[in-house]
């Protein structure tokens, strides 16, 4: 039997009809496409989310929690406590001794009198006051002699004591408050071995006015070379 020969035109119809749906097929996704293209959104979302909580976990690492700031101002606040609680030899000096042995603090072979004048005229030369380690130098003391000697000056009310923090070390700035009199003056005044001073007024027989010893004595006593202030 022959074959009946195909109609071209029917052909290009079918070529036609295979294209246009290839086409669409093509531009139509599938739904594994659509599944993708659904999801892209939501990628996008949970990556700006993970980025978000990277930067809030680092800033959070970054940045101290309650808990290190209580910590770190209680630490603070111990050194600081430590550092004001930590005493002096004065202080431990004040709570070892006895009232009655700061004021009569000795040291062996000193004239207590003198170098207490001497450490006062020093003093008034410092209106700021002086630390208390450079004035035990240029009297030669120990610092254990030195910090008895401020102590007992200070109950004498003849120094005052201020406490610093000095190279990380508490000290003592000493100022004078009041300077002792000295004797020194009248050693010599013929007044202390008089004779007739039972008799001696103002008005009397002996008077100050006329007595011959006070004169030669002052005389004596201005022509002496006067003595430099100690620096």
């Amino acid at each position: 039997m022959a074959r009946k020969p195909s109609n071209p035109a029917d052909s290009k119809k079918e070529k036609k009809k295979i294209t246009k749906e290839e086409k669409k097929a093509a531009e139509k996704p599938t739904k594994e496409e659509k599944k993708t293209r659904g999801r892209k959104p939501a990628v996008k979302a949970e990556k700006k989310k993970e980025e978000k909580k990277t930067k809030e976990e680092k800033k959070a690492a970054e940045k101290p929690t309650k808990e290190e700031k209580k910590s770190a101002k209680k630490t603070k606040q111990k050194e600081k406590q430590a550092s004001e609680s930590e005493k002096t030899l004065e202080e431990e000096m004040e709570e070892q001794l006895t009232d009655e042995e700061i004021e009569n603090f000795q040291i062996d072979k000193v004239d207590m009198e003198k170098l207490t004048n001497k450490v006062c005229l020093f003093l008034s030369n410092y209106d700021d006051g002086i630390i208390q380690s450079e004035l035990w130098k240029k009297f030669k003391l120990t610092s254990r002699d030195g910090s008895r000697l401020a102590l007992k000056l200070e109950r004498m009310g003849i120094i005052t004591r201020e406490k610093i923090l000095e190279n990380k070390r508490w000290t003592y700035v000493l100022k004078i408050k009041k300077t002792p009199v000295s004797t020194e003056s009248i050693e010599n005044a013929p007044c202390l071995v008089c004779p007739v001073e039972q008799k001696c007024s103002l008005d009397g027989e002996v008077s100050p006015r006329t007595c011959q010893w006070i004169e030669e004595w002052t005389v004596a006593e201005l022509g002496k070379p006067k003595k430099k202030k100690e620096q």
